[in-house]
């Protein structure tokens, strides 16, 4: 063998070897994520471990219920007795809602009881509300005395509630389907609905063939019909097919339903987010079927036992589509809070596709806490029939050093498809979410929030009354965008919009006095802020100097006598 031959032999041998060996770390590394997120999903499980406890003086162990409301919020405490007052030893929280489009006042709230914080025990709480959250009713739990957890409602397009739970029995995870046909004063027994630990359902409600098919699926590690983890009912509810094993195995997560009626599935996966899509799952005559399954880069991962969750989740994924007939029509959304590759504890991240979830956008922070030691959790995300995206969280980001895990509700939104996000607005006091645990070191793993065109829906829980409670908070916007007016009582709008140079603010007011006008950029950084005048009711006007800042989204917003309006502007 002559040197060149040999030279040539060696140097492939050892080609060959690198590429081997990048390959069986590359494996082994993804192998080893995979075991990872595996082992989170067993160390997440709901289960019975204590007795049933009644409280032990229901009927005069009471507080007044917590309530506050302010120009854009109003939160009201919701698992109260019947003379509305607060019970004292009790715990709520993990809640659920639904509401009737065709009728907004009928609502209904689901959640995790806990009728004595001395056991863990839990049952499928409830309360309905006819009247747009002014009153609500709170008669007990459905299946009184069974264990029950991981509480989903939705609604079909009839008015028919349906509130999926789970239960667990010597190791076996099922489901349960209730329906009430009167707005959550009745119940029906419920159907069987296979299922497993960390269900989520949705109701098809297009007009295409799945209209009023329902869907779920679960954590495929808990699974009652291993290795299914998806079932759906084609005849409203009346029976549920077999399971169906999910593409690419997401769990943690929601689902909903494109305009078209295609399925998508959002939920933790080996790499940020995986995305599953079925767009045959409305056929009724067909076994469901996967599309597609893509994992989305997050530049984090979902996470079990954060410090201020200890043994909750971070989150869980939520996955949204427009149906606003506008030129995002049809775009899917997901977001989550993630724990960063940084080390940042938590972050609400967010991305976008506009293929119907073939690629996807880098993902995007939303809230705009630049820290990498403050928490920001329970990263909850929902769509306006116009197509206005709104997100809210908890962020310890205003906690006092020596109570790091305080936290407040935060919201932001966005109207140009994710693209920009609105400055993050804290819409509640702190409160800390280690108080009144029901002999369980968690506060749920989930919210849950429905937009309409003026606001949203959003259910909660806080211990802001000293336990841990149940609250609905509608957040009522008064958003003036580019192209739509403002027509309250304090008006505002800019000219011109874009703007290259100067802008002139005009604002409306009914009252003399101070009001305080900040200019923000698109992440919520300061840019300037005034106090400027008004000697009484009238129209006033203030030049705003752009000159000097870049290209790009600002937000301009007024406070005056608890009121705050919101602009925004284009700086081309």
């Amino acid at each position: 063998m002559n040197s060149k031959s040999f030279n040539y032999n060696y140097l492939r041998i050892v080609l060959v070897s690198i590429v081997l060996g990048t390959l069986l770390t590359t494996t082994s590394f993804g192998q080893s994520k995979i075991e990872e997120q595996r082992a989170k999903q067993l160390l997440h499980k709901e289960e019975p471990s204590d007795a049933y406890l009644p409280h032990p003086d229901a009927r005069n162990a009471v507080s007044k219920a917590y309530y506050y409301r302010d120009a854009m919020v109003e939160t009201r405490q919701v698992n109260i007795n019947a003379d509305g007052q607060n019970i004292i030893g009790d715990a709520a929280n993990e809640p659920s809602l639904s509401l009737d489009t065709a009728n907004p006042d009928r609502i209904i709230i689901g959640w995790r009881q806990f009728d004595n914080i001395a056991s863990n025990f839990r049952q499928a709480g409830y309360a309905y509300t006819s009247d747009g959250g002014q009153t609500w009713t709170f008669p007990g739990s459905i299946n009184a005395g069974i264990f029950r957890s991981d509480p989903v409602i939705d609604i079909d397009s009839e008015g028919t509630f349906y509130y999926n739970s789970l239960t667990s029995n010597n190791g076996t995870y099922t489901c349960r389907v209730f329906r009430s046909f009167d707005g959550g004063v009745t119940w029906d027994d419920g159907v069987e609905a296979k299922g497993g630990d960390k269900q989520w359902m949705v109701i098809d409600r297009t007009d295409g063939p799945g209209r009023n098919n329902n869907y779920s699926f679960w954590t495929m590690s808990w699974t009652s019909c291993f290795p299914g983890n998806f079932t759906r009912s084609v005849n409203k509810g009346d029976s549920y097919g077999p399971c169906v094993a999910v593409a690419g195995e997401p769990y943690w997560g929601t689902l909903a339903v494109g305009p078209d009626g295609e399925l998508y599935i959002a939920g933790a996966g080996w790499n940020g987010i995986q995305v599953s899509k079925s767009i045959n799952a409305k056929d009724p005559l067909v076994t469901t079927s996967w599309d597609l399954n893509t994992d989305i880069t997050m530049d984090g991962q979902m996470n079990y036992g954060p410090n201020v969750n200890p043994v909750g989740l971070l989150g869980q994924a939520s996955i949204a589509v427009d149906h606003s007939g506008t030129a995002s029509h049809g775009n899917v959304y997901v977001l989550a809070s993630m724990e960063r590759f940084t080390g940042d504890p938590g972050d609400v991240m967010f991305s976008r596709s506009i293929d119907g979830g073939q690629s996807w956008s880098e993902a995007k922070r939303v809230n705009q806490d630049l820290s990498f030691t403050k928490t920001q959790w329970f990263g909850t995300m929902s769509i306006a029939p116009n197509g206005r995206l709104d997100v809210v969280w908890l962020d310890t980001r205003d906690a006092p050093a020596n109570q790091s895990r305080m936290s407040a509700l935060y919201y932001s939104w966005s109207d140009d498809q994710g693209e920009n996000w609105s400055p993050n607005q804290r819409i509640s006091e702190l409160f800390d979410p280690h108080i009144g645990w029901p002999n369980q070191e968690k506060m749920g793993d989930y919210f849950h929030m429905i937009s309409d065109n003026q606001g949203a829906h959003l259910a909660w829980a806080n211990t802001l009354n000293g336990g841990q409670d149940v609250y609905y908070t509608r957040i009522a916007l008064d958003i003036t965008d580019v192209t739509t007016p403002n027509t309250t009582s304090l008006l505002l709008s800019v000219y011109p919009n874009p703007v290259t140079e100067v802008a002139v603010l005009t604002y409306q007011t009914s009252l003399a006095g101070t009001l305080i006008l900040e200019v923000r950029d698109a992440i919520g950084k300061l840019v300037s802020t005034e106090k400027i005048y008004a000697e009484g009711a009238g129209s006033y006007h203030t030049e705003i100097d752009f000159k000097s800042l870049e290209r790009g989204v600002y937000f301009c917003s007024v406070r005056s006598e608890g009121k705050i309006k919101t602009v925004k502007i284009i700086k081309k």
